[in-house]
């Protein structure tokens, strides 16, 4: 006769086998903090919606923030570090120094240390507020797993294995490959770009150049941005703190901010990606939301080969 007790050793052993199957076998977990910080999702999620109220081009930081840190040694945080006399950090690298939000993480991370000490990593914290800020901006809507320890190294020279604003499409294929990313999920991920704006210094060449693939009046737009400066700014669509399928659009009409931008619909083998997405939204925010569930899994730190940093600027 099966006892209770069986059935429920049954039921939490299928659980467990489900879960391996669900979420691999890389210790990352939807209900990662279900038992031992229960409120960590919302009071991430509270923080980020209060943050982007109040400034609601924070919406694009969190996203380049959480893309940036998992591109240079893995969704580990590092990006957070501050540098020392000892160690020039990632952040200080010149790819880095326009990124903002760090006040948001550092606000979210003093609430979980109050409700829950040394259990939320900093790492799954930039994760999270990344997809909030996603969906506050009218982006689709996803989960995302947990689990993720912070890293111990941050050093600038790091950062070197950032796309650049100048890359071609078989520079940025290659970047994203590297990573595991298909030439399609390279499209989908350089889509967050329908979020916020680049500054006139990533894309000034084009305009000395002529591009040719930059169109007429467009290009007058961006030489009168560029007539304030290296830090100008100019949004990458007209729809800059809100989720959409506007870049696309702009890429076909030749209205691409950065180089690297345009390219996606000049190179044969991702225009009709671009064409894809510019006329189905719908596609852009399924292939986006899975290509993000799969970037926030590159090389995560587990176990002892990371911490949970109580001080997200700072190792333990």
């Amino acid at each position: 006769m099966i006892t209770m007790a069986n059935l429920l050793s049954m039921f939490i052993l299928m659980e467990v086998v489900a879960s391996g199957f669900r979420f691999g076998v890389d210790g990352l977990r939807m209900d990662y903090y279900i038992m031992s910080c229960p409120f960590a999702e919302s009071i991430v999620k509270n923080t980020v919606n209060r943050a982007l109220q109040d400034d609601p081009t924070l919406a694009a930081a969190l996203v380049r923030m959480h893309f940036h840190d998992c591109f240079v040694e893995g969704c580990d945080g590092s990006i957070l570090i501050d540098s020392t006399e000892d160690n020039t950090a990632e952040k200080d690298s010149p790819g880095n120094l326009s990124l903002r939000g760090y006040e948001v993480i550092d606000d979210a991370k003093e609430q979980l240390e109050d409700q829950c000490p040394g259990i939320v990593s900093c790492a799954d914290i930039v994760a999270m507020a990344a997809r909030d800020a996603i969906f506050w901006s009218r982006g689709p809507v996803y989960d995302i797993p947990k689990g993720r320890k912070d890293g111990r190294r941050s050093k600038i020279e790091d950062t070197i294995n950032l796309p650049f604003p100048t890359f071609n499409t078989s520079e940025l294929i290659s970047a994203f490959g590297k990573r595991g990313f298909s030439a399609q999920e390279m499209v989908a991920l350089s889509g967050a770009h329908t979020l916020g704006v680049a500054r006139c210094s990533s894309f000034k060449n084009r305009l000395n150049n002529a591009d040719a693939n930059l169109d007429s009046d467009f290009a007058k737009t961006l030489s009168k941005t560029c007539s304030a400066g290296d830090n100008a700014e100019q949004p990458f669509d007209a729809t800059q703190n809100t989720f959409d399928n506007f870049y696309f659009n702009a890429l076909i009409r030749k209205s691409g901010v950065l180089f690297s931008d345009q390219v996606l619909y000049t190179t044969p083998r991702t225009r009709n990606i671009v064409y894809g997405y510019a006329m189905n939204q719908a596609m852009f925010f399924f292939d986006f939301q899975q290509a993000m569930v799969k970037m926030g899994k590159v090389d995560v730190k587990e176990g002892s080969n990371g911490e949970v940093r109580q001080n997200c600027r700072k190792i333990n």
